[in-house]
């Protein structure tokens, strides 16, 4: 049970969590820009980006079953300052790698991060919000974690594009900032009591029948989503280079962090929408989206492929926390914590086997039939979603 006092619950007690949380979501993306640069460095292949990119998942996806309760049991604090530390070691390995195994580690150790800051900052960020932030404070959150993975590539495209060092600076920042997250935790009150004997038990996987006719379009929906996040993450240098025309780390960089931007805003003005048109709305945004971004691809025009990733991001944050909010309404509270974590681990897996599938294609393929055959896929995973989503309505009307 929470035991901050009122008193703790000041702006700067909630502001130095938060800005933990955007300092290590800003970390995971931090690399997005700069694959260019490793590819000329180590001589990778595209498809090899993909999976370094990928190893990400299987840290975040690690971590949430294995870590998803243990701050329950150990307290807020001690879990946000481990995820910050595992940070930092990420950044060590980027720094020091020289190679495909040390960049390999690095993207896993930072996955592992992210999938321990994911639920602890979250839960951490909303128990210390002051009482006249509360209402917000689950938004503020989202917006956090959100903010930190859009300014990651943009960060690391300024640094790559104007400054030198590249692939060293941006890690050199993010221990700074790392650092100063680590003070500003330290320094926060605890939000829970640490149990006497903590049981620090895996997360189980579960979907009990009454939430099966909910859970499968949400997480649909999310699974799209989150390819869309991936693709923009992972293939967005190559794509842009390679079939835009455009080198510029920094735009590069910015063009990555627009669709975590945009995703935000479609979490924002989820909370404006009729609740039975979130997720069918939702749904049909990352459609246009994702039309968008294959007809930018075929026609090689920036600004169709801009539109597309504004459009998509929009689509992804009303779709996702408009099904994630109807999986927990649906759930029996007993088992939503076991719920929430499956929907995670789905929709993450969606940051890995469809990026390092398009790595794949590319190969055989080339980059424009593999995108916009990748854009078809999202449309059609989201038409899916759509259409069950009117069939329950329907039915339940």
């Amino acid at each position: 049970m929470p035991t901050v006092r009122s008193s703790a619950r000041s702006p700067l007690a909630f502001l130095g969590p938060a800005f933990a949380f955007l300092v290590v979501m800003l970390g995971t993306t931090l690399p997005t820009p700069l694959y260019p640069l490793y590819q000329a460095a180590y001589g990778f292949s595209q498809l090899l980006i993909t999976v370094i990119f990928a190893a990400y998942a299987l840290g975040v996806i690690g971590a949430l079953i294995v870590t998803a309760r243990w701050s329950d049991q150990l307290g807020r604090r001690p879990l946000l300052l481990a995820g910050l530390l595992v940070a930092a070691a990420s950044d060590a390995l980027f720094l020091l790698g020289d190679g495909l195994g040390m960049l390999l580690a690095g993207r896993v150790v930072s996955g592992i991060s992210a999938g321990i800051f994911t639920g602890t900052a979250t839960v951490a960020v909303i128990e210390l919000a002051p009482e006249a932030w509360k209402p917000r404070a689950t938004l503020a959150a989202t917006a956090v974690n959100m903010g930190g993975l859009g300014l990651g590539p943009m960060t690391a495209g300024v640094f790559g594009a104007y400054l030198p060092a590249p692939l060293a600076l941006p890690y050199v920042l993010h221990l700074v900032l790392l650092a100063i997250g680590l003070m500003l935790v330290w320094r926060a009150p605890e939000t829970v009591a640490r149990a006497a004997h903590p049981q620090l038990r895996v997360q189980r996987l579960s979907l009990p029948p009454e939430v099966r006719g909910v859970f499968l379009p949400a997480v649909l929906a999310g699974f799209a989503g989150f390819a869309v996040l991936g693709f923009f993450t992972a293939m967005v240098p190559a794509f842009m280079q390679q079939v835009l025309g455009q080198h510029s780390l920094a735009l590069i960089g910015l063009v990555a962090g627009m669709v975590f931007f945009s995703s935000t805003l479609g979490q924002v003005l989820q909370g404006r929408i009729t609740p039975s048109w979130r997720l069918p709305l939702g749904c049909l945004i990352v459609i246009a989206g994702a039309l968008l971004i294959g007809t930018g691809i075929l026609q090689a025009a920036l600004t169709v492929f801009l539109c597309g990733a504004l459009f998509a991001g929009v689509g992804q944050g009303i779709a996702f926390r408009a099904g994630l909010g109807a999986i927990a309404a649906a759930c029996p509270g007993s088992q939503r914590g076991a719920v929430t974590s499956t929907f995670f681990v789905i929709v993450y897996i969606a940051l890995s086997i469809p990026v390092v599938g398009i790595g794949l294609a590319a190969r055989y393929l080339g980059l424009v039939a593999t995108g916009a055959g990748f854009a078809g896929l999202v449309a059609l995973l989201c038409s899916v979603a759509l259409v069950l989503v009117l069939r329950g309505a329907r039915r339940s009307g």
